[in-house]
């Protein structure tokens, strides 16, 4: 009996062992992942890093390694729902196969436990010390880094008695019953209720987000990839890049040449976009060069301007770099071959056009599933096995296919948020992004990626239970809540799609109304039968004469051979 306790006693420690060596190993690989992404994109200069001071350069080793770590949190958090359907599928295809014994439940709940307690450390305790830490300069008395630790910590302790107090506050005005002295002292309690709060933030903004980046993300395959000859003509586009680039070329030979700082017509409007100044003291009217320009052009708003201290020749050379980049990159997409441009294209696009089809109909299914009172609330407590049943009713492929719809999902919402951080110029740039931008940037993708697994469970995309803390959340069990962000996610991202696919009719549509107005206010006094005529026989000419001057239409084709 003694032999076998000990024996029982032995291999539960060997598992612990060698699931503590797995943890190490994934937490290894992201780690070096997120290093290299955020070396990447870092700021090298004097000012963040290349500093005389040593104990500068201390601060922002250890800011930036906090950074990286939360950064293999996230990307763990984004991992946790794919990984585990893929291992539960593993384990029902391969149930005696020696090679995944170490694959088990215990594994699995131990990698959720770890990325809760992670998720919450870095984003209440590393990330605000790494932000305080690199703004921090020391007490009075107590400079260099000891003093920054200090002050860092005290301050990091106050704001950390805020936050308890605003939990306090808010979990006594949520329930009532709560607002004991109890507990107010128990301390415990708080780190999960503020992980609630900025989960149901996070899982508010993915919903604002996805619907968008579910748009986005056909723009954004559409610019990697060549799209076929019939929607993008690449020959016009070279052609078009060439001649305005020898034009630059012959503006500047011209101004280097006569010493002329003026330029007529384009491309040197400030309005254009080719000079970020505005007129100012820089930039005046040359009335000797304006013979015979018109009093229309001098008085619009795009004047024609005079520019001093070599602004017209560093302006051209600025447009001319961009313009030869741009020719450079229409040649190389014009070396693509026939196959890439007309079979993978379509295919890309119809791949993303199913898959959000498929999304958007299974949380249809999941939203009348939950009004008929077929399934359960998105809330668990319940300990999951692993490797009893597949979670989809078509086996190992549908449980795939749930795994791709959960990356989709994700990197939909990555593409949506990237929207407005790129209107507010604070996406990331290679070897141009400061410290506390970085910072903030681990932060905003903590919380979403946190929020993912949330979200992958309210919409009803998989069956594999919250393991954890995560299943554990409170507002998961409020039917109201879940019901009405299913029928929003549905309704929002339908609407997208729609309004992406009939932008081109709505927009041509608009225009001929607009036309047709026009027409129409400008000849009141006839009679409307003399107006329409009129139109329709200048709108069939238009589409005879575009039909002929098509160097595509094989009807044109016909009549020059007929001819011949």
């Amino acid at each position: 009996m003694d032999d076998e306790e000990a024996d029982l006693r032995e291999q539960i420690f060997h598992n612990n062992v060698r699931e503590q060596i797995i943890f190490l190993l994934l937490f290894i690989l992201l780690y070096l992942f997120s290093f290299m992404l955020i070396e990447k994109f870092r700021r090298r200069d004097s000012e963040d890093y290349f500093s005389s001071d040593e104990d500068e350069v201390k601060v922002y080793r250890i800011s930036l390694w906090l950074c990286t770590f939360a950064l293999a949190v996230s990307l763990g958090s984004a991992l946790l729902l794919p990984v585990s359907i893929v291992s539960n599928e593993v384990l029902i295809l391969y149930p005696n196969s020696y090679y995944v014994k170490w694959l088990n439940s215990s594994l699995i709940q131990g990698l959720w436990n770890h990325v809760f307690l992670f998720s919450n450390l870095s984003l209440f305790v590393f990330l605000p010390f790494a932000y305080l830490f690199s703004e921090s300069t020391g007490f009075r008395g107590c400079r260099g880094l000891k003093g920054r630790v200090y002050e860092t910590f005290i301050v990091l302790a106050l704001l950390g008695l805020v936050m308890l107090g605003l939990a306090y506050v808010i979990s006594a005005w949520l329930e009532g019953d709560r607002s004991s002295l109890d507990a107010l002292l128990n301390l415990w309690t708080y780190l999960p209720f503020l992980y609630s709060c900025v989960s149901f933030v996070g899982v508010l903004m993915l919903l604002v987000f996805t619907p968008l980046g579910f748009v986005r993300l056909f723009g954004v395959v559409g610019g990697v990839l060549v799209k076929p000859q019939f929607l993008r003509d690449l020959n016009e586009e070279y052609y078009v890049y060439s001649f305005e680039e020898e034009t630059l070329k012959r503006r500047i030979d011209t101004s280097l040449a006569t010493g002329a700082g003026y330029i007529s017509p384009e491309p040197m409007y400030p309005d254009r976009g080719d000079i970020s100044a505005p007129v100012g003291p820089d930039t005046s009217i040359s009335s000797g060069h304006l013979k015979g320009i018109s009093s229309s052009v001098l008085e619009g708003k795009t004047p024609l301007l005079r520019l001093r201290n070599g602004a017209l020749q560093a302006g051209l050379n600025e447009r001319l770099q961009r313009v030869v980049a741009m020719r450079k990159e229409v040649e190389n997409q014009r070396k693509t071959s026939s196959l890439q441009r007309n079979v993978v294209y379509p295919l890309a696009m119809l791949l993303l056009l199913a898959l959000t089809t498929i999304t958007v109909l299974m949380v249809l299914q999941n939203t009348l599933e939950l009004l008929i009172g077929i399934k359960a609330l998105p809330l668990s407590t319940r300990q999951f096995t692993l490797g009893i049943a597949s979670l989809s009713k078509l086996g190992w492929a549908g449980a795939t296919l749930e795994a791709f719809l959960i990356l989709y999902l994700h990197a939909a919402s990555l593409t949506g948020l990237a929207t407005p951080m790129r209107a507010l110029r604070v996406l990331p740039r290679a070897r141009r992004t400061p410290l506390a931008r970085i910072i903030a940037l681990c932060a905003l993708l903590l919380a979403h990626s946190t929020a993912q697994p949330l979200l992958v469970k309210i919409l009803g995309i998989t069956n594999f239970d919250l393991l954890g803390e995560f299943g554990r959340i409170e507002w998961l069990g409020n039917f109201k809540l879940v019901l009405l962000y299913n029928a929003i996610f549905a309704a929002t991202v339908t609407l997208c799609l729609a309004s992406k696919f009939t932008a081109s009719v709505r927009r041509e549509l608009y225009n001929r109304f607009k036309w047709l107005t026009d027409v129409v206010t400008m000849h009141e006094d006839l009679p409307l039968s003399k107006i329409v005529a009129p139109i329709a026989r200048l709108s069939t000419e238009r589409t005879v004469i575009a039909e002929k001057t098509d160097p595509n239409n094989d009807k044109n084709e016909t009549t020059h051979l007929k001819s011949e």
